[in-house]
């Protein structure tokens, strides 16, 4: 087997010569042909040439192509010895190792480039013994040295096993020696030739291989071989070892870049790309201060971001969430401002009269400025439409330096617009309170929930029942919103509801309200709001500011009182806008004003008047009584007007009245008919007539029990035929006892009285507290009767 390797022939025959040892060491052969003493010497650099080998070598020196060239032509044969050192240009003597090898010139080619490549094989170890000659190449007297080759030695023969052994480990751990090296070593029977071809490829430095070459015992050349390849193999585990670790660590960063530019290219081809958006959110982020879940759902949102291309779907719902974490201001809160002295000035300028709430407001503060932090109350700002509920929370947030955002809750019946909806929901968005926090940037603003008593509800929940969450002081500083899916804390958020009427909020709702009652304004009252607020900013607004005509109180209090039926201010806001629209005409059709408002000025702008209290001098005959009655609107008066006609004794009510006014009637009717005998009446009359109740106004539903002292007193008057004293209004609860019970609404139906020129009022005993907080001022003129029965009622009404 081992000869296929042998070169077979003549060198004309050789038109490829394979770089592998082309034979095994064999004595014979070698014994065939005589060496000469003298060899021309070839110096090899960074080789040893060791016997039986087989090696090409390029030739560059000038002094060595002559060598060889001339050694080719002769007998091929030519000692090559290795340089002390390789780095020498142009070897002397004494740079020349003293043992080399005899080699045999199997080919001498020669290159396109004017270079030699020489292919030898070694066949005997020499020793120089004698330099002859120098120039125009080296040439020595030799000595051809032997093998001192042990015979049936056991160890010899295990240490040539040892060395195939660790040969074939050390070409499968390197990865540049070629396969088919430990095929050929497998197949190497000779152990001289098998310690000669390793030796040649052994990873070692020239100095080792030179002191292999120069042992002559052979088994000690084979273990000084083993102790190296000890080494090598060493050399060759450790450097698998980390060029594996490398690899793999290599491996993983390429494929992941791999994958990137992959994905990359993917995402061009689509079209679009959100890394600059990523990063944008990225770095809005790094100042954001918020809680730890907050920052922890913005990551993995960010993280999802990345994985997402711009065109599906749920990119959008996942951006949009995102932008909504980071415009929500977590944490950010604004400045109060602790003088009371300005907060009072700033309410003052900005609102006329309710001082009950400018009081509270002053209190909250005082308390936040002693304890630094406080869970803000919720107050509910009850009272008829047009008396500044909603732009007083405006001028409290002004007064205590907090921003103001407006939520109108009229006809929300959704429960989402509270709390949110859920994010897999096409469209969704959060809810009116994170929505109104995420304008205002500030997680401590004042929060009007305007007209919370006309929250509806459906199908679609019940948006009362998802606002007691929010206006819970014990709950909401972890209010959650279906769309941010965090807890948000609103407990800093100052919030005021306004509603016109109590009955119509939820009880639940109702008893996490701070209810601050604000009933309609006095005559003397509107004078001041107009002259203060209304007749400036209506000046103002109909570019009449530089003009200086002036509307005195007497002017003012007619278009109040004769063009107004109102507890607040709009309409004569309305009325005074007229007024305003028709000086600016004048004053553009003949370039100048008059320099006051007459009542006749008024007449001729505003018309005849609509409003007139001569009703109440016209009514003044038996069986019609004035009742005072509370509308969400504020107090107003109404007639109660009673017929008698023959009849059975029956009792007819109309005017669209509701159960509880139709039970007084009845109840009245009862008392009267039981206590007929005290006002000169027999029970006779009672059964021979038929009374008839009308409350004009029938399109007005009315209901309540307030009117009860007025019906009785009006089938009184009737069934007694004496008149009701004129410029009297009552108002109050009866029972078949005879008592009279308190109501509510005083101090709207006690300003609708003054209104409406009543004089003297009627009323339980029990409301003369509630009379007692009305500026005397605004009820000068009138006189308060208070009463415990029925029968007092009647002494002090009929004539």
């Amino acid at each position: 087997m081992e000869n296929n390797f042998y070169l077979q022939g003549g060198e004309d025959e050789m038109e490829f010569m394979p770089i592998i040892p082309l034979n095994e060491e064999d004595d014979a052969n070698a014994d065939d042909q005589p060496f000469p003493e003298e060899l021309p010497l070839l110096p090899l650099r960074n080789t040893v040439l060791f016997p039986g080998v087989v090696i090409p070598i390029t030739v560059g020196r000038d002094k060595s192509i002559k060598a060889v060239t001339d050694a080719y032509k002769a007998d091929k044969l030519i000692g090559v010895v290795a340089q002390k050192d390789s780095n020498v240009e142009e070897p002397t003597v004494s740079d020349l190792e003293n043992i080399g090898t005899v080699a045999k010139l199997v080919k001498l080619i020669k290159m396109p480039d004017g270079g030699t490549t020489i292919i030898i094989q070694g066949r005997k170890r020499m020793k120089i013994e004698e330099i002859t000659t120098e120039d125009p190449y080296f040439k020595a007297r030799i000595k051809v040295l032997e093998e001192e080759k042990p015979a049936g030695d056991k160890d010899f023969n295990a240490l040539v096993g040892s060395i195939k052994d660790l040969a074939a480990q050390i070409i499968s751990l390197s990865p540049n020696l070629p396969s088919e090296a430990g095929i050929i070593l497998k197949n190497i029977e000779n152990p001289s030739f098998l310690i000669h071809f390793v030796s040649s490829n052994l990873n070692s430095d020239i100095k080792q291989k030179q002191q292999l070459l120069e042992i002559s015992n052979i088994k000690a050349r084979a273990e000084l071989l083993m102790n190296l390849m000890h080494t090598e193999l060493q050399y060759a585990e450790l450097k698998n070892k980390v060029t594996n670790k490398t690899r793999a660590e290599l491996d993983k960063q390429q494929r992941e870049y791999f994958l990137q530019q992959q994905m990359k290219a993917i995402k061009d081809e689509l079209g679009g790309d959100n890394v600059a958006e990523v990063k944008e959110m990225q770095k809005k982020a790094e100042t954001k201060k918020w809680p730890a879940a907050a920052k922890d759902m913005f990551n993995k949102g960010v993280e999802k971001l990345e994985r997402m291309h711009p065109s599906t779907p749920d990119y959008s719902v996942v951006y949009n969430h995102l932008d909504l974490l980071l415009d929500l201001p977590w944490e950010e809160y604004t400045q109060d401002q602790y003088d009371l002295k300005k907060a009072k000035k700033v309410l003052d300028h900005d609102h006329y009269g309710m001082n009950k709430i400018k009081e509270r407001i002053l209190e909250y503060l005082a308390v936040l400025k002693l304890k630094g932090d406080m869970k803000s109350p919720i107050l509910c700002f009850v009272g008829p439409p047009g008396i500044g509920k909603t732009s007083l929370g405006k001028s409290i947030a002004a007064a205590i330096s907090r921003k103001y955002v407006r939520l109108s809750l009229g006809g929300v019946h959704d429960e989402s617009e509270i709390r949110g909806h859920r994010k897999t929901y096409i469209g969704a968005m959060p809810g009116r309170i994170i929505q109104s926090i995420r304008k205002i940037k500030s997680s401590n603003p004042v929060l009007i929930l305007d007209e919370i008593d006309k929250v509806g509800n459906d199908q679609r929940g019940d948006p009362s029942s998802a606002l007691l969450e929010v206006l819970d002081p014990e709950q909401n500083n972890s209010f959650y919103d279906n769309y941010l899916e965090l807890e948000y804390d609103l407990s800093k958020v100052l919030f005021i509801a306004t509603a016109n009427n109590l009955a119509n909020i939820q009880p639940a709702l109702r008893d996490r309200l701070e209810i601050i009652d604000l009933s309609g304004y006095a005559v003397e009252e509107k004078i001041e709001i107009a002259k203060q607020h209304l007749v400036p900013k209506q000046k103002e607004m109909h570019g009449l500011k530089p003009t200086s005509f002036k509307m005195s109180d007497a002017v003012l209090e007619k278009i109040i009182a004769d063009y107004t039926r109102e507890s607040g201010v709009r309409e004569l806001d309305r009325q005074l806008a007229s007024i305003m629209r028709y000086q600016a005409k004048e004053l553009v059709m003949r370039g100048k004003l008059k320099a006051t408002v007459t009542n006749n000025d008024v007449e001729k702008i505003l018309g005849r008047t609509r409003y007139s209290n001569e009703l109440y001098k016209m009514a003044n005959m038996p069986g019609v009584a004035v009742g005072l009655a509370w509308t969400y609107v504020g107090g107003d008066i109404l007639f109660i007007e009673t017929q008698l006609s023959e009849g059975k004794g029956e009792l007819k009510m109309t005017g669209n009245l509701g159960n509880v006014m139709k039970e007084s009637a009845t109840t009245a009717f009862t008392w009267l008919e039981a206590n007929c005998k005290k006002l000169g009446l027999t029970v006779a009359d009672f059964n021979n007539k038929d009374a008839h109740i009308h409350i004009p106004e029938g399109a007005t539903p009315k209901d309540g029990p307030s009117a009860g002292i007025t019906m009785m007193t009006a089938l009184a008057s009737a069934f007694t035929n004496r008149k009701i004293k004129p410029y009297l209004a009552m108002t109050g609860e009866i029972t078949l006892r005879g008592q009279v019970l308190p109501v509510g609404g005083i101090k709207e139906k006690v300003l609708a009285a003054k209104r409406s020129g009543i004089k003297e009022i009627i009323m339980c005993w029990q409301n003369e507290k509630d009379v007692t907080e009305i500026n005397p001022l605004f009820i000068k003129g009138i006189k308060f009767h208070y009463v415990k029965t029925m029968q007092q009622v009647l002494d002090l009404a009929l004539t």
